[in-house]
């Protein structure tokens, strides 16, 4: 029959959207009545949508995301100061096409993390790269780095991502190394590409953390003045979730 050869060719091609479309199609009477330009475009469609998805999967691996999160899920009724019409705006992806930044600060437990993942996934879904760093770790990484000369080429491929999160910044004090590797991100990625920052930590104490006034001047000048913010507050989400778990199971 004509679809096993033309099933076969499809998938030859790499064309496998289209391939499992027209298998579909061929099982199912009332596809007889389409027009040929209505096959082609159902077919077209199972490809793009396929595609898409494997785009995603694997930007999503590469991103390797803290949290499972999808902004879908955002929790909008807990008291915690979260500006549900700021956080739709940014969930549509224009401040990473216009590379803006976003800073989210607030007390342990309220979701920075979990929001910045969120966003970074919905980043995924609209096929930017992205990739997540917790900021202790990203230290730890950059001077093993520096150390056996993978230094340079970790910093050019933090600085080509389209949008990089730097997690749970603060509230140790920076050593040389780590402000000069600070300051080269953000200087590599200054109206280039999108950063999203995570502190417990407000933004005006930002430079007792930096520790040098005029690397603390730089580096904030590039990364707060076109950054949305995000002030998170309240009590823990977790300390809530486990109480109220401990509170359904009997004594």
């Amino acid at each position: 029959m004509l679809s096993h050869p033309t099933i076969d060719l499809l998938t030859q091609l790499g064309l496998h959207g289209m391939a499992k479309a027209f298998q579909d199609l061929t099982t199912q009477p009332e596809a007889r009545s389409l027009e040929h330009g209505e096959w082609l475009g159902l077919l077209l469609d199972r490809e793009q949508t396929l595609r898409r998805q494997k785009r995603f999967e694997a930007r999503s691996r590469a991103a390797r995301l803290r949290h499972d999160a999808a902004v879908e899920d955002i929790d909008f009724r807990s008291p915690r100061g979260l500006d549900r019409s700021l956080l739709l705006g940014l969930t549509s992806c224009d401040w990473i096409r216009a590379r803006h930044n976003l800073i989210i600060t607030g007390p342990t437990g309220v979701g920075k993390s979990w929001l910045a993942c969120a966003l970074g996934q919905k980043a995924c879904r609209e096929d930017f790269a992205v990739a997540y760093h917790r900021v202790p770790r990203l230290f730890s990484a950059l001077a093993l780095a520096r150390g056996d000369g993978r230094h340079a080429r970790l910093l050019k491929a933090i600085a080509r991502v389209d949008l990089l999160i730097l997690d749970d910044w603060g509230p140790e004090r920076l050593d040389d190394d780590q402000r000069r590797d600070l300051m080269e991100i953000v200087e590599d990625r200054h109206e280039r590409r999108s950063t999203i920052v995570t502190s417990q930590v407000p933004i005006d104490l930002w430079y007792e953390i930096i520790g040098n006034p005029t690397i603390a001047d730089a580096i904030l000048d590039r990364l707060v003045h076109n950054a949305h913010r995000i002030a998170l507050s309240g009590e823990s989400l977790r300390k809530k979730r486990a109480l109220a778990d401990g509170a359904a199971v009997p004594a």
